[in-house]
């Protein structure tokens, strides 16, 4: 017979602390995903991965039940994620010439043809990623679990412990930002 995540979560509770590797083993590459969201090196990825696996260990007696075992992972991934963006939103800055040549080359394409913005997705891939590290933490957080993971408002609120008020003026505020972010580099390149 097949163990559950009950079984081998009452098995670490009990001291069993083998079993715990099991749910790494199961879970992490969904971990990893997630955290590659929000870091760009693999070392910072690697760390924030090993800090969720550190916290649910510690916190897994406040684990009830109630909800499938990933559903409290996956909540103490985002919040380990949004820690992380919070500790390293310095030197956010990023002006035109930091641009990569696909980069500006797709901006260009991109103002002469919008049309064409899905050409070289790559490239229009690149300059979300790095339009992204520029905002603040909960802006980057809130459009990345809204927008690239299309998770619901009511989901975000539950994985981040927001109210849903306070998701969707995050997500408000979160696209202003992002305008910011754009019409700078815009203002960069083409005044």
């Amino acid at each position: 017979m097949e163990q559950t995540d009950a079984d081998h979560i009452a098995a670490v509770l009990k001291g069993d602390t083998a079993r715990f590797e099991v749910l790494i083993e199961k879970y992490s590459p969904r971990v990893f995903a997630s955290a590659r969201r929000y870091a760009r090196r693999e070392d910072e990825v690697e760390d924030i991965v090993q800090e969720v696996w550190l916290k649910a260990f510690q916190k897994l007696g406040s684990f009830r039940g109630e909800a499938p075992f990933e559903h409290w992972l996956m909540r103490l991934a985002v919040r380990t994620c949004y820690d992380f963006l919070r500790g390293h939103q310095r030197n956010r800055e990023t002006a035109f010439s930091q641009l990569s040549e696909p980069e500006t080359d797709w901006l260009d394409r991109f103002v002469a043809q919008p049309e064409s913005a899905g050409e070289n997705a790559d490239a229009a891939r690149q300059l979300v990623e790095r339009v992204l590290t520029q905002l603040s933490p909960a802006a980057r957080l809130v459009i990345t679990l809204l927008e690239i993971e299309e998770r619901s408002v009511k989901e975000i609120a539950e994985l981040t412990g927001w109210s849903v008020t306070l998701v969707k003026v995050r997500a408000f505020r979160a696209r202003a930002e992002m305008r910011k972010c754009l019409s700078k580099i815009a203002k960069d390149k083409y005044l």
